[in-house]
């Protein structure tokens, strides 16, 4: 298993209500919305399906990637898991208040990676998750 681990964030939202977006999956119809296409440029997701448990969609080069919640700690933690992908992850959301209307946010991903896989992906996932990371950071929790 190879680890990737965001920065921790600072979110300017209470904990609560980043624990309520990020722990309902179908939140994830709107994010995607929001992130700029140069970022995806070498991606293209289609078929995009959210519910609150679960996100599958079609991203080329890839193939079909579905990921799904298997564990929530309220407010605190989302642990999800990958149900169909070429690559076997796990990631959770790990959040931990920092005053009344603030919160700190960290994801980790732990990648069941071969050695030459290892090598080829780890700068574009540990970018990846930086950028997720960036992105909860600094969207709305007020919806």
């Amino acid at each position: 298993m190879k680890r990737f681990e965001s920065p921790v964030k600072e979110i300017a939202w209470p904990q609560s209500d980043v624990y309520r977006k990020v722990s309902d999956l179908s939140n994830l119809r709107s994010l995607a919305d929001r992130i700029p296409q140069d970022q995806v440029a070498q991606f293209r997701v289609e078929d995009l399906q959210c519910t609150p448990d679960s996100v599958s969609c079609s991203v080329q080069p890839v193939g079909q990637i579905s990921i799904g919640i298997v564990s929530r700690e309220p407010e605190k933690c989302v642990k999800m898991e990958t149900l169909q992908s070429p690559v076997k992850m796990t990631m959770w959301i790990q959040l931990v208040p920092t005053g009344d209307s603030s919160c700190k946010m960290k994801i980790t991903v732990d990648a069941d990676l071969n050695i030459f896989m290892a090598k080829m992906v780890e700068k574009p996932l540990t970018e990846a998750v930086g950028r997720i990371a960036d992105m909860l950071s600094m969207i709305s929790y007020d919806e």
